[in-house]
């Protein structure tokens, strides 16, 4: 399956975040916009996305302040600013805060395009050497078999960490009760028997309790699939 490109737009002005939105999809991407700080925070607390663009003067929260906040909480996904500011006093601001890249308005926008897979490919070279996966705010530590959501630490079985794991490298995507018994047991699915169903209910009540964001959903008569809604 292609990698397609899952990004948040934090921008204020409306044609200007339609033209970059419409743009980028032409590129392969998908795009997501918040036209404010505070929508922009919303969505990413909610959702999963691979990289961030954001201006700097937003309504209610500045892009700076935003910066700073998702790298409090995600210290991998790229972020580039994308603003009228052009100081060195404010691209100092924008690295301070976290921020990985910094593009200055007007821009050409093959120009944007070409940073933007640059900051993608080198995410994804991070994530193979830190072997991390990541799904929204749960985050599975392939070497340290760790699993945490929302920064704390979840106690995992190995069979239920390995089904976890199968999930994570297929998000978005459904996978069948054969697809699970083959891939995680080893074995061919017996219908007669419910002990996948059984170890889907042992993660969803570690991983999904006591959180509106449910991550583990199940598609009737086609399987499981792990996803923000």
């Amino acid at each position: 399956m292609e990698f397609v490109p899952h990004l948040l737009l934090v921008e204020d002005e409306t044609k200007v975040a339609a033209f970059i939105k419409k743009g980028l999809e032409r590129q392969g991407f998908t795009v997501e916009i918040a036209e404010d700080g505070r929508e922009g925070q919303r969505l990413f607390d909610e959702r999963t996305f691979d990289l961030i663009i954001l201006d700097v003067n937003l309504p209610f929260m500045d892009g700076v302040e935003l910066a700073a906040y998702i790298r409090t909480k995600n210290a991998q996904i790229p972020l580039l600013m994308l603003t009228a500011l052009d100081t060195t006093a404010d691209k100092l601001a924008g690295f301070d805060a976290g921020v990985d890249d910094y593009l200055v308005k007007p821009f050409d926008f093959m120009e944007l395009v070409a940073r933007l897979k640059a900051l993608l490919k080198r995410a994804v070279k991070t994530i193979e050497q830190t072997n991390v996966l990541r799904v929204a705010d749960l985050e599975l530590d392939l070497d340290q078999k760790l699993a945490r959501r929302g920064g704390q630490t979840i106690d995992l079985t190995a069979k239920e960490f390995a089904l976890l794991e199968y999930l994570m490298r297929n998000r978005g995507r459904v996978v069948s009760k054969v697809d699970i018994a083959e891939k995680v047991w080893d074995i061919d699915f017996d219908t007669g028997t419910n002990f996948i169903e059984v170890y889907i209910n042992y993660l969803r009540k570690k991983i999904d309790k006591d959180t509106a964001n449910k991550l583990i959903h199940t598609v009737v008569g086609m399987g499981y699939t792990l996803k923000e809604k």
